[in-house]
């Protein structure tokens, strides 16, 4: 377990390139593959049980609110009586993206390009 020269300790160095490694080859592996893809079915089954509750319990929240006002009713129009949709959906579609929308901000390959990116200038920047 060396650390000298900016390196990662062996064992971190050693979990991250077999993690890597396992990944890149398993992709060619049908076993590996059915994982993956059960994986990603259950992602996406998890993100439509949450659309679905989410739309279910919101209907509910509004039409009995609609039962207790009328619609040209200020109380009707109320934030108190929206906030949980607002805010509710903020969450589905955060969800959402999570799901579907891939790696918007972080890459498939955006963890081992930061630690390199930061191995040399690390190494740059030492004055030894």
């Amino acid at each position: 377990m060396k650390i000298g020269n900016n390196q990662i300790p062996m064992n971190m160095e050693n979990f991250k390139e077999n993690s890597y490694n396992r990944a890149e080859a398993g992709r060619d592996n049908p076993d590996v593959r059915y994982e993956l893809a059960y994986k990603r079915v259950k992602r996406i089954k998890g993100f439509y049980v949450h659309l679905l509750i989410y739309f279910l319990v919101n209907s509910f929240i509004i039409l009995s609110r609609y039962n207790e006002d009328s619609i040209g009713d200020a109380n009707f129009w109320e934030w108190q009586n929206w906030n949980t949709v607002f805010f509710w959906g903020i969450g589905v579609l955060a969800h959402g993206l999570s799901v579907f929308g891939g790696n918007l901000f972080f890459g498939t390959n955006w963890e081992q390009n930061k630690i390199q990116k930061l191995m040399e200038k690390e190494q740059r920047e030492k004055w030894e």
